[in-house]
């Protein structure tokens, strides 16, 4: 039976540094080296996800974006790929200019992945927000904010601001609503209603032509996954929710938790 082991990365197989212990490390590329089929799948980009599980060196797919992409993490290539539909870019960015507000966009431009924002239009939480990050993404611009093809449009606000545009918007695409763990601000993460990370992971296990699905997580942004996979595992620091859908309960995400499974229960 070929098995696709799935982990959620912040709060989950990631330590409170952000970083994959090196014992994680270990397990995982001595594991995926004998035959296991493993991925993650994670709100973070390449670019983010990639230092923070810098010792994972095994060829490995990525579920990004909370489930808009699917590449390989050696080659970076794209196996699948979720984008807006036109007509629904053209009605958010009607909606968001009628709302004065404006949103971080993530979209290729010109073939390139890019993230683009208008720097004196902005929220402080959102320039906080990138302020922390330094690669060739970034894109200040002064209009044309939802040009190209996107893929993932990020709020960062107040809590009751996103409220609203999350009661407006839920129904027609894929909404994460939640606080950040490390910084405490409030984002509301918009993608086209196929990505999810349960849709992303029942393309991967086409993919890989897989019989059965194992997850670990700790968010409610997880709890999607939990439902279709056939085993799930949550970390002891996960939300209630999540807890009361898993298979089982695991230790906590500092304990090496989801490495400790792998090595115990993988069997080749």
């Amino acid at each position: 039976m070929k098995i696709l082991y799935v982990s959620d990365l912040d709060g989950t197989l990631l330590n409170s540094k952000q970083h994959t212990s090196s014992y994680t490390n270990q397990v995982i590329n001595q594991l995926v080296d004998v035959g296991m089929l493993f991925s993650y799948a994670t709100a973070r980009s390449y670019y983010s996800a990639k230092p923070a599980t810098k010792g994972l060196t095994a060829k490995i797919p990525l579920i990004l974006y909370n489930g808009a992409f699917v590449i390989d993490n050696q080659s970076q290539e794209i196996l699948v790929s979720n984008f807006f539909l036109k007509e629904e870019v053209d009605d958010l960015s009607f909606y968001f200019k009628q709302k004065d507000f404006y949103p971080i966009v993530y979209a290729f431009r010109n073939n390139y992945e890019k993230f683009s924002y208008i720097p004196d239009k902005i929220t402080k939480q959102q320039l906080d927000f990138i302020n922390t990050r330094n690669d060739q993404r970034k894109n200040p611009i002064k209009d044309h904010l939802f040009k190209g093809n996107v893929f993932y449009i990020t709020c960062i606000a107040s809590k009751e601001l996103l409220e609203g545009f999350y009661h407006d918007l839920k129904d027609y695409y894929q909404c994460l609503f939640s606080k950040d763990i490390y910084s405490q601000d409030w984002w509301l993460e918009i993608l086209p209603k196929k990505a999810t990370k349960a849709h992303a992971i029942l393309q991967l296990k086409e993919y890989l032509n897989c019989d059965k699905v194992v997850v670990f997580g700790d968010g409610l942004n997880d709890l999607s996954m939990f439902e279709i996979a056939d085993e799930s595992y949550a970390v002891e620091n996960a939300c209630r929710e999540l807890k009361e859908k898993a298979t089982g309960v695991i230790g906590h995400h500092d304990q090496e938790s989801v490495a400790q499974y792998l090595k115990e229960n993988y069997k080749g």
